[in-house]
């Protein structure tokens, strides 16, 4: 299999966490958050970033209730990957990021959620699992 370099992306209104890494060494690691303003502003970061770093694909973290249902925030998720795939032409994998905040909190010993940090997390969790159709599970 050929390294693949993959972005991830930690999805929120306000900011989105961004974290790279490949599978050659099957690591991840915080990259940036984006704080864009505006939808323009959103999709110009986002183009730069994809420029920049080139990636085979993208995951994006698919938040879901502890019991594994969808929640009114899944579909936004759900839409900002399809945006991706749709803009940009990168495929977009979805994966489970229940816990991401929370464990990025614990890894950076404070209280104050570090998006790219999380968005690591659920790259790792992508590196890490076995996929379950198109949606992979810690």
């Amino acid at each position: 299999m050929p390294e693949e370099t993959l972005l991830a992306f930690d999805y929120g209104l306000k900011k989105i966490g961004v974290a790279v890494g490949n599978t050659l060494t099957r690591q991840a690691r915080p990259l940036k958050i984006l704080s864009p303003v505006t939808r323009e502003q959103r999709f110009a970061a986002l183009a730069a970033l994809l420029e920049e770093w080139r990636p085979d694909r993208v995951v994006v973290g698919l938040p879901l209730a502890s019991d594994g249902s969808e929640q009114y925030h899944s579909l936004r998720c759900r839409r900002f990957a399809n945006q991706l795939h749709g803009r940009f032409g990168v495929t977009a994998e979805l994966v489970d990021e229940r816990g991401s905040s929370v464990e990025a909190q614990l890894a950076l010993g404070n209280h104050d959620a570090d998006d790219a940090m999380a968005a690591a997390i659920i790259l790792q969790r992508y590196f890490d699992a076995l996929p379950k159709g198109n949606i992979i599970t810690p």
